[in-house]
């Protein structure tokens, strides 16, 4: 027998071409609804560009890493070298007599943006920063973020340190979903390291004041890089994650973030459009006791929808077929893909509605006798020839 690839378009439904409808001034700019994984939002967002500070979420990622792997402790204690303690731009203000504990390193990073506190990290971990910067990149590719170099654990200008902001992104993703532990850092709105009280002890992340579910992640800065945030915010069931990059202001930054927040959050819902009790199609059972077994999901499919606004979403089956059967209650036999102009596909299982058992004796002589007439005509000569 046979198999074929049925695709059968089923539905529209109203969706707008949302990332159109929203403009910014970032020179790049990218926005991710976390459980769904839909891009909201993408203005040029595989350019490697200079990521300042916001770099050094890399940084963190190796430590937690570190810290999940059992190579490193919280209550660990970090030499300081000459190199890290005259380390310029934004500091943790350590000196070689300090000895920081792996929780205040991540503190001094996360908080005042310390690179002094990075190259501790960097050198207590791979022997010297230049080698740490190789790390990063190698790990970088490992785990998808194709757009990003490092020539230091900082952020401080270099030729390789250069980041996408969906590199940026999926790195933000990847801290909060794989590092919950270590993920309420991020929130955390001041830290003087041994008492010390620097202008810059508090952080520096605008939306943290703002009471509207801002509870990370990094900014940076720099005259190249200019001012940028990678955010995220979480309200009820919805988390989201942006990446802005290249403003001109930190109160531009501010106004930009805190703008698309509310956007992301407050123009979308997640809605379900399917259960496993709705009947998707019915597929074709070959030598079944039954001809056709209808499909239903496998578990309710939800999608990100806006709130107002309509264009064209297509709803495809993919299915092979003719089903042998016999066919089990709940067995996977194709997929609803989403499509939606803009914005990436999504796939759905669905599986069998019931049970279809093989057919007796005359199922199989009614079908071999269908086949051998589907045949016969087949290799008929056209009379007309």
């Amino acid at each position: 027998m046979r198999h074929f690839v049925f695709a059968t378009l089923l539905w529209m439904i109203a969706a707008p071409l949302w990332a159109q409808n929203f403009a910014t001034p970032a020179r790049s700019a990218f926005v991710i609804d976390v459980s769904s994984g839909t891009v909201l939002l993408a203005k040029n967002t595989d350019a490697p560009l200079p990521p300042a500070s916001m770099s050094k979420l890399m940084t963190l990622n190796m430590l937690f890493e570190a810290l999940v792997d059992g190579r490193v402790s919280l209550s660990d204690t970090w030499r300081v070298s000459q190199r890290a303690q005259d380390m310029g731009g934004s500091s943790m203000y350590l000196d070689k007599r300090d000895r920081p504990t792996t929780e205040e390193l991540i503190q001094g990073i996360i908080v005042q943006s310390g690179n002094d506190a990075c190259v501790v990290v960097a050198e207590g971990l791979a022997g010297g920063e230049e080698e740490f910067a190789q790390l990063m990149t190698e790990r970088a590719r490992s785990v998808g973020m194709n757009n990003s170099t490092f020539g230091n654990a900082s952020g401080w200008p270099h030729p390789l340190q250069k980041m996408s902001t969906h590199d940026l992104g999926t790195l933000a993703v990847r801290l909060i979903t794989e590092f919950p532990q270590f993920y309420p850092y991020f929130s955390q709105k001041s830290f003087a390291f041994d008492g010390r009280v620097p202008d810059n002890h508090r952080n520096r992340n605008p939306l943290l004041a703002l009471g509207i579910g801002a509870d990370g992640l990094k900014t940076g800065h720099t005259n190249e890089a200019g001012y940028g945030l990678v955010g995220s915010a979480v309200q009820g069931k919805r988390r989201v994650v942006f990446v802005v990059s290249g403003l001109d202001s930190a109160n531009l930054r501010a106004t930009e973030s805190e703008r698309i927040t509310n956007w992301a959050l407050r123009q979308f819902i997640q809605k379900t459009i399917a259960t496993p009790d709705d009947i998707i199609t019915d597929a074709p059972v070959w030598m079944g006791e039954v001809t056709k077994v209808a499909l239903v999901p496998a578990t309710p499919i939800e999608l990100l929808l806006p709130v107002v606004g309509s264009d064209k979403l297509n709803a495809i089956v993919e299915y092979h077929g003719p089903i042998q059967a016999p066919v089990s209650a709940g067995q996977e036999l194709g997929r609803l893909v989403i499509k939606r102009e803009g914005l990436t596909d999504q796939s759905f299982p669905l599986v069998a509605k019931d049970a279809v058992q093989s057919g007796g004796f005359m199922t199989r002589i009614t079908t071999g006798a269908a086949k051998l007439k589907q045949q016969y005509w087949a290799s008929e000569p056209d009379p007309a020839s």
